[in-house]
This record gives structure tokens, sequence and C-alpha cells, in this order.
């Protein structure tokens, strides 16, 4: 089953509605939570531990927010491989933990341009996805939500494995999250350039 432990998440979500689906869950497997913006206002409100990525990273939010999660503590965090010696040397020459779980979704840029949002370009989303698909790239070791619906499905499978989560579902993860940032850019795309 190739199972891997979730001991940290990212999560860094535009739609925190549901975030009491999965909170539970993580706190049952002592999961680390790293977040940022309004994703880490919300959790603390809600009562959960969660460490704010600028605390992490030692960087502060910059450009109005279009800088937050972009820093090599993060994705080294995320691509690292595993099983391969002179990646965890290097991780470890740098302090850089492991990041398991990255649950990300993305700006509602298609929601806005049906809005004819003045501020579209703002809504162009450049963390999220790549978040996204570093994590996706990284399936061997690391398990990408990208997607509010997977929620109840990610909380199923840490359940059934104790706190891991299968390579079965990590590459099913990560084909949907590969197909989430595809689509998001097509959409981008057809908007800036044929309208």
């Amino acid at each position: 089953m190739n199972l891997k432990k979730i001991k940290r998440a990212i999560i860094s979500v535009s739609d925190k509605s549901n975030l009491k689906l999965i909170l539970p869950t993580l706190k049952k497997y002592n999961v680390e939570i790293i977040s940022s913006g309004g994703s880490f206002k919300k959790i603390k409100s809600m009562k959960y531990e969660c460490i704010d990525v600028s605390n992490y990273t030692g960087l502060n939010e910059m450009l109005d927010g279009r800088i937050k999660t972009l820093h090599p503590k993060i994705y080294a965090g995320i691509l690292g491989i595993r099983n391969n010696p002179s990646h965890r040397d290097d991780l470890k020459k740098l302090s850089i933990p492991e990041i398991d779980l990255v649950i990300v979704d993305l700006y509602p840029f298609e929601k806005k341009i049906k809005k004819n949002s003045k501020k579209l370009i703002e809504y162009i989303d450049i963390g999220g996805p790549a978040l996204i698909r570093a994590a996706a790239k990284n399936f061997n070791d690391v398990t990408v939500i990208s997607s509010i619906k997977d929620y109840s499905s990610l909380t199923k499978e840490l359940k059934i494995n104790k706190g891991s989560t299968s390579i079965k579902f990590r590459k099913f993860m990560s084909a949907k999250a590969f197909g989430l940032t595809a689509y998001y850019d097509s959409v981008i795309s057809n908007w800036k350039f044929y309208t």
C-alpha cells in the first residue's frame, strides 16, 4: 500500500467553509498545521493549533499578499524525496522539515469573470498552483487536496490508515490536482487573450 504518515500539513484555502470537516481528524493524528493569511485566522478562530507561514519561513507576507507561501523552506519540504539520501542531507543541513500534506484551493478566478470584477487580475493565483503542482509532482511522498469536495475522502483515508495515506489515494489526488491547475490556466488564457 506504500503508506505515508501525515506529520505536517500546509493549509491555504480561499473557501474556508468546510475546514471543520478536516481539522478534527488532523488534530486526532497530531498533524502540525502551517497556514497563511485568512486561513490561519480561520483555523485559530476555530481553536486549533496552527503556525503562521510568516513565522515558519521567517519572511513576512509582502506585495499586498502576492507573496505568502513562495519560499524555499515550503517547497523543499514538499518536494524532497524521502528515500533519497542527498535530499535528506540537504533538508537536514538547512533544518527544513518535511511537509506531507498540502490542502490548497485556487482563487475563484472564474467566478470573478462572471461578476466582471475590476480587480480580476488579482485573482490570478500564483502560490496556489505552485503548491498544488509541487505536492502533486511528489505524490509518492506527499498528499495533495485541491478541492473542498475531497475533504471527506481525506478524512476517511486517514481514519482507515490511522493517520497515513496510501499510494493509490495520493496518485488519484495528484491526477485531480493536475487537472485542476490545467483547467484554471486555460480559463485565464481564454480571458486574457480572447476577450
